[in-house]
């Protein structure tokens, strides 16, 4: 070494002039590469931006913890849905590959026990005339972390819905669909006219199967004329829970599902007694979901979920003497929708907690009561979905933070040593994301009510205050979260535009506490209001909302709080309500979950006729004279457009109120369609910079029938 040293400086005048030359080329591109890399200029956030986002939907860890699956869906014009993909991505080096190429909608990822396969459904379709499994129809199929082809599964006709392999891969259990039709009087009658539509006498009945995966032989599992809405298969495949119901119709969920238990053995099935969640219960109109059966299939939990009440979890502990407890919910945790999962005698819970949503580990659950509890996901998360490697040890959970929409991370069961192993926004490094924070306020009441605002990316409180755009939530069983969500209906980017975007969540909101939830109960169109507008003082108050530059808008209870909003007061000089009641007596006649309307109005019309006139925005219309830009979907069964043409005839017809109505072709409660996206954030913006601003800029044009 010294040698080459000593030789290495024996270097002539013009080797020496050469190598200083290069060594200030080499000077001055290295501080450009900096430059670049440290200086380069962020930018606003645009209207185009939301389309480059992609999502993660679904996502499971390897039972040897070392790679996780994932379905990712992306915008990719000019295809009107969003298109969903299969990736995997190696934990210890966060290579991420895709696996899936095509415009079908992939979900539902699973791990084979071995590690060897990834299962999954599927619609892909090879053309008009193509036969099953490429016909278009959901099939199960899998294929190979390390990538190749899909491999088909199943090879149904018509498809096939909710699969859950066993624990072994011995065999996958699907549901197929098959129109059936009451016995009754009129059975023969609604036969003989079957293209016409009827009330009630015909339904979808669902039957569960099994799929020996060794054998490639099928057997009928559950064939009873019902509707299985969700199943869960003990680890030994011994016994199977299913929530049933008479018809696929929502309303027979409110308070008319079971939990069915069958024994694979004997082929005897068994109803759960419902006293604690139907009798007991604080509603009748209670929805069973997400049973989930413990490593020795002796404990079986579910959730039982009610409009305006708080969600509980129950467990039958089965035996010759079975016993059924509903747990004790630590701090009075809001349970979401999440999946139920046990670890020995702990269940992990996923739950609502002021704006974020974590996940909870309770100990030691047995017959005569529960042990600790700890939170394994800490900070400002918002989980949506996770999973554990097969020894338990590897916990990977999809997470929005106020930073990105949602990403994969992997840390210890513990709850600790988490990191980011994908980065599936990368064009994010670009945007000036809005400065974010939890406003609080006092409500009427003296009740502390939370908030999320949104600031411009260079605001400086003190500056002087802005045009402020309201965004409400729907639900309201529900909340606005504390993460970064560039959505159609206000956040993100009103801030991007120089505005203050403030989310509030109301009386009826999750995650603060049962009696902040209930409170709403009998008190709609009032006490959420109430918290509304004293969130709009206090943010006046603090110097960050002009008091002359207000806008209002949501969408489903948003956009009925938007309608109720501007029905009490006018400060707001423009207002968005999408997909929002009018009326709750109609509202309750024709939505598809009426048991929504009757525990907010704490009865049926004929029962609390009050309740029902107050409620509505309805009787109050003449006090409107915001301009009012509304918004609905054709085929919206949750809020019917009769709500929104109501609303649009009152104010053009007899109020001379600016209104325009926009009826989105062939949409249900959302909307799924990238024109129909493009349309509703076109409006919102024009619409809302005519009125508070005095933009004159023509209105965007209707969308096409």
């Amino acid at each position: 070494m010294a040698k080459f040293q000593e030789a290495d400086l024996n270097f002539t005048e013009n080797q020496e002039f050469t190598m200083r030359f290069l060594t200030q080329i080499l000077f001055v591109l290295a501080s450009l590469c900096c430059s670049i890399a440290f200086g380069a200029t962020k930018r606003d956030i645009t209207v185009e931006d939301y389309f480059t986002q992609a999502y993660i939907n679904g996502s499971a860890i390897s039972p040897d913890g070392k790679w996780v699956a994932y379905v990712e869906m992306r915008w990719e014009p000019p295809q009107e849905e969003r298109n969903h993909d299969l990736w995997v991505v190696e934990v210890t080096t966060k290579r991420a590959e895709r696996l899936t190429f095509d415009g079908a909608t992939e979900s539902s990822p699973q791990w084979s026990a071995d590690g060897k396969w990834i299962y999954f459904t599927a619609d892909y379709e090879l053309g008009d005339n193509a036969e099953v499994p490429y016909d278009g129809s959901t099939q199960i199929w899998r294929i190979s972390p390390a990538g190749g082809e899909p491999v088909p599964v199943t090879r149904i006709k018509d498809g096939i819905s909710s699969f859950k392999l066993s624990d072994d891969t011995r065999a996958v259990y699907y549901l197929t669909a098959k129109d059936e039709y009451e016995e009754d009087e009129w059975k023969s009658l609604r036969k003989e006219h079957d293209g016409v539509t009827y009330g009630h006498g015909k339904f979808s009945k669902k039957t569960l199967h099994r799929l020996d995966l060794a054998t490639w032989r099928t057997e009928k599992v559950y064939d009873e004329p019902k509707h299985i809405v969700d199943y869960a298969v003990s680890d030994d495949e011994k016994s199977v829970a299913l929530v049933t119901v008479k018809t696929e119709q929502l309303i027979h969920n409110e308070g008319q599902s079971n939990i069915e238990l069958l024994n694979r053995e004997t082929g005897v099935t068994a109803v759960l007694e419902d006293n604690l969640w139907r009798e007991q219960a604080s509603s009748p109109y209670g929805w069973l979901e997400g049973p989930a059966w413990s490593d020795d299939g002796k404990k079986l939990v579910f959730r039982c979920t009610w409009d305006g009440y708080p969600s509980e979890l129950y467990v039958a502990h089965l035996g010759n003497d079975t016993v059924i407890t509903k747990l004790t919910r630590p701090n009075e945790i809001e349970v979401s929708e999440g999946t139920l999962r046990w670890q020995g005698n702990s269940l992990i819970v996923p739950h609502d907690d002021h704006a974020r949503v974590r996940l909870m580990r309770i100990d030691n659950i047995t017959r005569t009561g529960q042990g600790a509890h700890k939170i394994l996901t800490l900070g400002d998360v918002v989980v949506d979905s996770y999973s554990f490697s097969k020894d338990g040890k590897t916990l990977a959970v999809e997470r929005d933070t106020p930073q990105s929409p949602g990403e994969i991370y992997v840390g210890s069961s513990a709850g600790t040593n988490f990191k980011a192993i994908t980065d599936i926004n990368p064009q994010m490094a670009e945007w000036k994301l809005p400065q974010m924070e939890i406003f609080t306020w006092i409500a009427p009441d003296g009740t502390p009510v939370e908030g999320i605002l949104e600031l411009p990316p260079d605001y400086v409180k003190g500056s002087g205050p802005l045009p402020t755009f309201v965004s409400l939530h729907g639900g309201p069983t529900d909340s606005d979260k504390y993460r970064f969500e560039y959505w159609i209906y206000g956040r993100i980017l009103w801030p991007a535009m120089g505005w203050a975007c403030f989310c509030p969540n109301y009386r009826g909101s999750t995650g603060f506490g049962d009696k902040f939830m209930t409170d709403l109960i009998g008190r709609e169109n009032d006490i959420d209001v109430k918290d509304i507008l004293s969130g709009v003082d206090a943010l006046i108050a603090a110097g960050i909302a002009d008091s002359s530059k207000l806008a209002v808008g949501g969408w489903s209870n948003g956009g009925f709080l938007t309608n109720a909003v501007i029905s009490q007061t006018t400060r707001f000089k423009a207002a968005s309500s999408g997909a929002g009641v009018m009326d709750m007596m109609t509202q309750w006649g024709v939505e598809d979950t009426p048991g929504h309307v009757i525990n907010y109005m704490k009865g049926l019309p004929w029962e609390n006729q009050k309740e029902y006139l107050e409620s509505s925005p309805s009787w109050y219309m003449d006090k409107i004279k915001t301009p009012t830009l509304i918004h609905v979907g054709e085929g919206d069964e949750r809020v019917p457009a009769a709500h929104a043409k109501m609303l649009h005839r009152g104010l053009k017809e007899y109020l001379n109120v600016p209104t325009e109505l926009v009826v989105y072709p062939k949409q249900g409660h959302g909307l799924t369609k990238y024109t129909f996206r493009k349309a509703k954030l076109a409006w919102d913006i024009a619409w809302v910079k005519k009125y508070v601003l005095g933009d004159p800029g023509p209105m965007p044009a209707q969308p096409a029938q």
